[in-house]
């Protein structure tokens, strides 16, 4: 990984130089990279070069389970079931373990949310299909697919987003009236990132959990170029 000081939005397919070949607007002596105390402990710095690992916050994934389906008897039936069909055409089921909550639409087709790792996903989607064969319909297991990962990050210090949305050019957006933190669109990997002044950042989009990794190590070294330095009097 580049060092902060050195880091090229282009190279890394960030952002964009402006015409005098510096960061456009950036500003401003480049930021130390971060001790070895901000590390997370027991970290693999081989393959996560920042030091930090992103958590994985939320799996969004899809199941077919190949066969109509009756909502309201499902509702009726069910334990921790809900359908309101003037709100959205699913039934609404939640379960423990994993905790994790199913869309389950008429068609079969069902979305589920809220778990922390794919296996995860995997378990509670199948437990979802097995609930809905014990209420009689013959239901399968079928197509499985992560369809989004989230996951986020807490690098520590404080960033100066006026600065980063400037040396990014069209990738970022940054409008705080409307929202805090600054909106960046990776081109390579395809991920939307959310980045906080507190420090604070979340990343989303992803189809596999490596693809958040790189987006951060990708990242990172702008993050640090534009830390915010504390002011001494």
């Amino acid at each position: 990984m580049a060092s902060a000081a050195g880091a090229d939005p282009t190279a890394l397919g960030l952002g964009q130089r402006s015409g005098s070949g510096a960061w456009g607007g950036g500003g401003g002596r480049a930021a130390a990279p971060v001790t070895n105390d901000e590390y997370e402990p027991g970290v693999d710095l081989a393959m996560h070069p920042s030091g930090f690992v992103p958590t994985l916050q939320n799996i969004v994934s899809t199941v077919n389970l190949d066969c109509q389906l009756d909502l309201q008897q499902i509702a009726n039936s069910a334990r921790n079931a809900e359908y309101n069909p003037k709100r959205v055409a699913a039934v609404i089921m939640r379960i423990r373990d994993p905790k994790t909550t199913a869309l389950v639409f008429a068609s079969g087709k069902m979305v589920c949310t809220g778990a922390k790792s794919e296996d995860h996903s995997k378990l509670a989607a199948r437990k979802f299909a097995r609930i809905v064969q014990k209420l009689g319909f013959p239901a399968r297991f079928k197509d499985f697919k992560i369809q989004n990962i989230v996951g986020s990050c807490d690098v520590k210090f404080p960033i100066r987003l006026e600065g980063l949305a400037l040396a990014s050019g069209t990738f970022a957006n940054y409008e705080p009236e409307i929202f805090p933190g600054l909106v960046y669109r990776m081109v390579e990997p395809k991920i939307v990132i959310l980045v906080f002044v507190s420090g604070k950042i979340v990343l989303t989009g992803a189809k596999v959990r490596e693809e958040i990794y790189t987006a951060f190590e990708n990242i990172y070294p702008m993050l640090v170029q534009f830390r915010k330095r504390q002011q001494y009097r």
